[in-house]
């Protein structure tokens, strides 16, 4: 991540995001600025690179058509505080945004006020870590398929049986907790596969390396691993453990998982990488731009998850060996039914991309 990139997430982390708020206030510009939709995007982590492509997308977006000249985009970060998230998402139900867009600190704690906020006429949309809040929309990927799939080919690739460890997300998230239980739910099927040491990640390469190194010593021999975010870090782990060959991995869409992948740091795995798509912050942007000027009915969105293999990974299509170990790959969609297609300077630098931007919702 370049340096220029961490001054950003910086400032949006401790409210930079509200330079770009002023804008968003009814009648602080001429008549044809306030006919603009204020969107604002309310984060509540900021701590992984999957979070900042997140943001970076979604401020490139706000800078290309359609949304450059019909919404007025902010964004801000709580760090992963469910009061902090709470109080900013007050501030917004008093600045009157027309819609606010959820990353959640937990799925219960933030309903009281957003209920508040649908009660005052405000559209919410919840994505990634979704709210329950009846009155918000949730766009996201079905996160307890995520730990399924993860889990299926895991089971599959070690014939049923074999030590298992888990490297988990976030705590108290809707996303870790689906997707633990839904990789529970095929350790269930499976009594041959024994789950050795269950600890965090973060969904960030770093602590997942820290965090396995400490754990490592004290494991028997590893079969498998099965990780929510980190999963480079997670490897690299094993090699300085000197625990090589590498087990049969299923994880996230890292760069450095997938390098491994194809080859890396004189090893290859066996894996399957899963991708929860950044460009997530970019669909509720549509979604709600479309439900203001009544172009689409109110309704949530799932997405499909888009995954490669060891045996279908692509250099220069689905991994990037130039690139960082942590950049998350599936920035983009692709293919003929593509949701939103971003060139890789949205997701590394936030910056825009030639012409503007399509995003693909399902049919309504």
């Amino acid at each position: 991540m370049s340096p220029s990139l961490s001054r950003r997430a910086l400032l949006a982390a401790t409210g930079g995001g509200l330079l770009g708020a002023v804008a968003g206030v009814p009648g602080s510009a001429g008549a044809a600025e306030a006919k603009k939709l204020s969107i604002a995007l309310s984060n509540s982590y900021i701590g992984n690179k999957w979070r900042i492509e997140m943001e970076n997308v979604y401020r490139a977006a706000l800078a290309m058509e359609p949304f450059k000249s019909q919404v007025d985009g902010s964004w801000f970060n709580s760090g992963n505080d469910v009061s902090t998230q709470s109080q900013q998402l007050s501030n917004l139900i008093a600045r009157r945004v027309d819609a606010i867009l959820i990353d959640a600190a937990s799925p219960t704690a933030l309903n009281g006020i957003i209920s508040q906020a649908s009660g005052r006429g405000i559209l919410v949309v919840s994505f990634d870590n979704v709210v329950t809040a009846p009155s918000a929309l949730k766009v996201n990927a079905d996160q307890f398929q995520w730990g399924v799939r993860a889990a299926e080919w895991l089971a599959n690739a070690l014939g049923g049986k074999g030590n298992v460890i888990m490297c988990t997300g976030v705590a108290g998230t809707q996303a870790d907790g689906d997707r633990n239980r839904g990789a529970d739910s095929v350790w269930a099927k499976h009594p041959g596969i024994k789950v050795v040491n269950r600890y965090t990640g973060m969904w960030d390469s770093s602590a997942a390396e820290r965090n396995t190194a400490t754990i490592l010593p004290s494991l028997p021999k590893v079969d498998g691993i099965w990780c929510q975010g980190g999963t480079d870090g997670v490897l690299k782990a094993f090699i300085s453990a000197g625990r090589i060959p590498l087990p049969p991995t299923a994880g996230e869409a890292e760069n450095g998982f997938r390098k491994f992948m194809v080859g890396y740091m004189g090893q290859k795995v066996r894996g399957i990488s899963i991708g929860q798509p950044p460009f997530l912050s970019v669909i509720a942007l549509e979604l709600a731009r479309r439900i203001l000027h009544k172009e689409y009915p109110r309704r949530d969105i799932t997405l499909p998850f888009p995954y490669v293999t060891d045996e279908t990974v692509k250099v220069g299509e689905t991994v990037f060996p130039d690139l960082p170990d942590s950049f998350f790959d599936d920035f983009t969609d692709s293919g003929a039914n593509a949701m939103v297609e971003f060139c890789v300077d949205a997701a590394l630098h936030g910056t825009t991309c030639p012409g503007s931007l399509s995003v693909n919702l399902p049919a309504a």
